[in-house]
């Protein structure tokens, strides 16, 4: 284990041996200091953690705390493996090339392997709450592990969220784009989980694809359509909060841009 200490952070880094994905998992704890009561404290999931080094994550945090914005939050970012496209996807349901294979053991990993680990690890055998966050396919895995594990969780962020993951081709005569988007239809069929808060962010220049022509790109559309579904689920205005950057990509720099807004939408200090 390696440990980096700043005024107000300590940045931890552990290596996860999982018998689930049969490999080692990196990941990065990025641990407030001085907290009173470790109780207190809430737990956020990050995947594609090593896109929070590369956004200097830690700055990010730092300036935060400095500031009281936020409050004490155990944040743990995952890096991603080789094999991404089939550990972060949906995992009840392939998508229409077979992708996902490894959904179920990454979910196994997190629920099983990665939070004992960190209660053991930080002496915390509650937390005040615990949230899952991603970036692009992360993001959907993000929200497919919380919304198939709603008792554990209480908020999810999804940074420019890969919904249009579907299990059926668009170029099939039959590809209907309400029916075979995954995680919206898991959240039609699915149960009204009232605790549960929504984070969406996607930028207006995240790609250029405009899949059913209707001037909107697909990034945008079907983060609204999601949100959509939500709302017939149950869900109000104060459940789901939905930033859209101007100009903003599909990258690392439009994620940083966003990032403090989730952290103070979930966790700031009123």
């Amino acid at each position: 284990m390696h440990t980096k200490h700043t005024a107000r952070i300590s940045v931890e880094h552990h290596h996860i041996f999982s018998e689930f994905l049969k490999r080692e998992v990196k990941v990065d704890c990025y641990l407030p200091m001085n907290v009173a009561e470790p109780a207190q404290m809430s737990l956020l999931l990050i995947n594609d953690g090593q896109d929070l080094v590369t956004m200097e994550f830690e700055k990010i945090l730092r300036d935060l705390y400095e500031h009281h914005a936020v409050g004490p939050l155990l944040c743990v970012g995952l890096h991603c493996s080789a094999d991404r496209r089939n550990e972060y996807a949906t995992a009840k349901i392939l998508d229409y090339k077979g992708r996902g294979t490894k959904a179920g053991l990454y979910t196994q990993f997190v629920m099983k392997e990665l939070i004992p680990f960190i209660r053991k690890q930080y002496h915390v055998p509650v937390f005040k709450e615990k949230s899952f966050a991603g970036f692009s396919l992360g993001g959907l895995s993000a929200i497919d592990i919380v919304w198939n594990n709603p008792k554990d969780f209480s908020k999810v962020g999804a940074f420019s969220g890969s919904f249009w993951w579907r299990d059926k081709a668009q170029e099939d005569d039959d590809f209907d784009e309400e029916r075979n988007r995954i995680m919206h239809r898991q959240v039609r069929e699915g149960e009204h989980y009232p605790w549960l808060k929504f984070f969406f962010e996607v930028g207006t220049q995240d790609e250029t694809a405009d899949r059913n022509n209707n001037g909107i790109i697909d990034a945008i559309d079907d983060t609204i359509s999601l949100i959509a579904e939500l709302k017939t689920k149950g869900y109000t205005a104060g459940d789901i909060a939905y930033l859209e950057l101007e100009d903003g990509k599909h990258n690392v720099p439009t994620w940083a841009r966003a990032f403090p807004a989730f952290l103070k939408w979930g966790w700031g200090r009123k």
